[in-house]
């Protein structure tokens, strides 16, 4: 099932050492760079996850999100080939491949400017990109043959770049012609305020993208103030209820989770991520600790976009225990595949700690949290969900 996938969501250009700024324009920059992950499908494997999430891959001006060639692998990456290669690799292994769509906007250049498919006005104030027409059919046409193109190569589905700023009507026209041909295919949405269950149903989205419940992990560790997580858990009850949610605490758009709360706190934080119901993705090098705060500028997301080193085997000796408690955690997902869709209960907070439980059918996990005297989490399994006193301890952590 798609929807108990564990992602490893990785941003190419930035973890494979592409050039992003002051291209010469000439192809000198063109390489199969995209071969470099091979090395790191087996890694993605021996840490539990089963699924990779592909940042930007389409040729474009400069970091991916403005977009001049949907079907054609970005020269800096390679070619249609080394992504088939790639696509290889990973059914070998077993891997689910996602790739992140930008159908809101392409850049300035972009030929369907010229054909009248995009405005000549800039997206939110960035003057490279131009909006798509949503309304025009021969938009519609285009995208619903774009995802065609990259499903019959063998992914499973799509992230939906800014999924929130596209009318629903055109997701919802374009999705329901994909799906004839693919049913089977997941369309996961970029969502970051309002109404999540709405903006899915409208647009007939499978997903969409848990930044609330990002937030208040977070922020409730690094404030100690549980009492935010509590109240953003009932919220995430509520939208679960509803609809597939991804979760997670780091992505290539914000601070790395170690450095919003340190390394000792981002293991609760995976503890808390890895027990509610959803769909995780864990972004790469968090499972190592790597540290990184956006900046300003053209340059603001290279912290958290870093080159990864050649091999899993050329990683420092630093972030290994942090990757093993990644290992053990993620495992106690994969083994508890019922928690995708799970309830959940807050049973007692104060501003330092908190404990819920998650339950499903028979099924059930108690999850106690603290900060003090020093950060802890303990999870235990009951023989039923009705039952909170008979409870083993399957994961324990205390730095």
């Amino acid at each position: 099932m798609l929807d108990s996938t564990i992602w490893w969501h990785v941003y190419p250009l930035g973890a494979i050492g592409a050039p992003i700024r002051d291209r010469a324009g000439d192809g000198c920059d063109a390489a199969p760079r995209l071969r470099q992950l091979e090395p790191w499908l087996d890694y993605l494997i021996e840490l539990g996850c089963d699924g990779l999430l592909l940042g930007p891959i389409f040729e474009s001006v400069g970091h991916g999100y403005d977009t001049l060639d949907h079907y054609r692998i970005d020269s800096r990456l390679g070619t249609n080939e080394d992504f088939d290669r790639l696509m290889d690799a990973c059914r070998q292994r077993g891997i689910k491949v996602m790739l992140d769509g930008v159908f809101n906007h392409v850049a300035a250049s972009h030929a369907a400017v010229d054909k009248g498919l995009a405005g000549s006005t800039s997206w939110e104030g960035h003057d490279e990109l131009a909006t798509l027409h949503h309304d025009d059919e021969r938009v519609r046409d285009m995208v619903a043959d774009i995802m065609k193109f990259w499903l019959a190569r063998g992914i499973a589905g799509w992230r939906l770049d800014v999924a929130y700023s596209v009318p629903p009507e055109f997701w919802s026209d374009v999705l329901a012609r994909v799906r004839a041909d693919y049913p089977d295919a997941l369309f996961l949405g970029e969502v970051i305020h309002g109404d999540y269950a709405q903006i899915a149903h409208d647009g007939t989205l499978d997903a969409v993208t848990q930044y609330e419940l990002w937030k208040a992990i977070w922020s409730s560790l690094q404030d100690e103030n549980f009492w935010e997580l509590d109240h953003a858990l009932s919220r995430h009850r509520d939208v679960s209820a509803q609809l597939l949610t991804n979760t997670f605490i780091g992505n290539h758009d914000v601070d790395r989770i170690a450095s919003k709360v340190g390394q000792d706190k981002e293991i609760l934080a995976l503890g808390i991520l890895m027990t509610l119901p959803g769909m995780p993705s864990i972004y790469y090098g968090d499972e190592q600790g790597f540290e990184g705060i956006r900046g300003e500028g053209f340059s603001a997301d290279d912290a958290v976009r870093p080159a990864l080193p050649a091999t899993p085997g050329d990683l420092s000796e630093l972030g290994a225990w942090i990757y093993r408690e990644h290992q053990a955690l993620i495992g106690l997902r994969r083994r508890n595949q019922w928690l995708t869709r799970a309830d959940i209960e807050v049973l007692d907070k104060t501003n330092e700690t908190i404990s819920y439980r998650v339950f499903a059918d028979n099924e059930q996990l108690l999850i106690d949290a603290w900060l003090t005297p020093a950060p802890g989490l303990r999870i235990r399994s009951a023989s039923s969900a009705s039952d909170t006193d008979a409870a083993g301890t399957i994961y324990e952590w205390v730095p």
